[in-house]
């Protein structure tokens, strides 16, 4: 008779085709997950795992918060679900009433979408038509940094584009002006962050100037990309490129999926910039990570152009799912505790209490640019007796998997993502488990 591990890993590889895994990853057998509480998961060998990526930067609360549970329940016994084309039901008209009521100016619209990914590829859409709708069809363009992800379907490659992740689609990625990433672990100009003058800039500049004509928007993941390796940038150019973006009339798309809802220590990344984006993507945490729902959040004046009369620039777009009425609840329910249990205020003293205790990696061999923002961690190995920092990478987080720690690694790059709920006990616990297997 096989126990439950020994079942579910027979069906699992017998059916179950594993996102962004690697098949040889599997042989030695993988933890199957039964249930989640706070910041940790549970296997079916009864084993604890501290969740310190939130589950792919989803689970901002942790896991089976009662409030949010709670909200999933009682919406399934009311509406489960019912499309918004012509019709609306109360959850997706309160969720996005107060969705652009987190914005500088609420004069804005929310179009629901499934993930991430649509998300994005909704705003590439908007930002096209929105020229069309203007008589600037030429302006069908997109600039993105170099090293960006926003995401898996074609449009959203496109402007994110990884070769690791996507060299076999190239054919059929549209061209994108690719801007030199801001990276100041590893500024060409060995700049100080105190008297940075931000030289990073000039090839976002250039672009965006020479180009002005062609563009229908430029997208950036706001001060942190993620799956590039958690490179971070100062705010400082994100105001910048918010003032060339409206100096040369260029939309402005900021993709807060991964960076949204308190991550970086404010509600939206692109707050620390003083930034008004013209549309903003949004998803992950924004269910508290526990059903899929994103959103594009439009500014009016351009929402207002989708008209059909006297022609019709109707936008013909949109998801079987967009605005489920259970993951709304649950969005809903996320808000309210976002503002009652005071979430970003603590994740911004939670960031301050894990750089603290992050400055234990600054020395250590093997180990390079240490970096923090907000609830976000990083470092990268480098070649350390022979292994190179990426295959050190892989055998951390295997060794922190043994040790109940569940972390995945980007490349040579060792970030923490943990729930913004997190303890100190429990986050400086967890820093001092990983410094033990990345120092010894």
């Amino acid at each position: 008779m096989k126990n439950i591990t020994d079942y579910y890993r027979e069906l699992d590889l017998a059916s179950l085709w594993h996102p962004y895994t690697k098949r040889s990853a599997l042989r030695d057998g993988f933890p199957v997950m039964t249930r989640g509480e706070g910041v940790f998961l549970f296997d079916s060998e009864g084993n604890r795992y501290v969740d310190a990526i939130s589950s792919w930067w989803a689970c901002n609360l942790g896991h089976s918060h009662p409030r949010l549970v709670g909200a999933i329940i009682a919406q399934a016994g009311k509406l489960q679900h019912s499309i918004l084309g012509n019709l609306t039901h109360p959850c997706a008209a309160e969720l996005a009433y107060r969705l652009v009521g987190l914005f500088p100016d609420r004069r804005r619209r929310t179009l629901f979408a499934s993930d991430g990914a649509s998300a994005v590829e909704a705003a590439l859409r908007i930002a096209v038509q929105y020229r069309h709708n203007r008589g600037e069809s030429g302006r069908s363009r997109f600039a993105a940094f170099e090293d960006a992800y926003h995401g898996d379907t074609i449009g959203a490659m496109a402007v994110g584009y990884l070769p690791a992740f996507h060299g076999a689609y190239r054919p059929l990625l549209f061209p994108v002006y690719k801007v030199k990433t801001p990276d100041c672990p590893e500024c060409p100009a060995e700049a100080d962050p105190e008297t940075c003058g931000l030289q990073c800039f000039s090839s976002m500049e250039r672009t965006v100037k020479e180009h002005a004509h062609e563009l229908a928007a430029v997208i950036v993941e706001p001060l942190c990309q993620g799956a590039a390796g958690m490179r971070m940038y100062p705010a400082g150019y994100l105001r910048k490129l918010g003032e060339l973006c409206r100096e040369n009339d260029v939309l402005l798309i900021v993709d807060e999926i991964a960076m949204g809802f308190g991550r970086t220590g404010r509600m939206f990344a692109f707050e620390h910039a003083g930034v008004d984006p013209d549309i903003v993507c949004i998803g992950k945490s924004l269910s508290g990570g526990y059903l899929p729902i994103s959103a594009a959040v439009v500014k009016e004046e351009i929402f207002e152009t989708f008209n059909d009369e006297p022609e019709d620039h109707t936008f013909y777009h949109g998801h079987t799912f967009a605005g489920n009425p259970i993951a709304a609840a649950a969005a809903i329910e996320c808000l309210n505790v976002y503002g009652e249990e005071k979430i970003v205020e603590k994740a911004a003293r939670s960031g301050e209490v894990l750089a603290a205790h992050f400055e234990a990696f600054k020395g250590v061999p093997g180990v390079a640019n240490v970096r923090c923002l907000g609830m976000i961690a990083a470092f990268d190995l480098t070649e350390r007796d022979g292994v190179a920092g990426q295959e050190r990478a892989r055998c951390v987080c295997l060794s922190a998997l043994k040790k109940g720690l569940l972390i995945r690694p980007l490349g040579a790059t060792i970030y923490l993502m943990l729930p913004l709920i997190t303890d100190e006990k429990v986050l400086a616990e967890t820093v001092r488990a990983l410094l033990e297997m990345v120092a010894g």
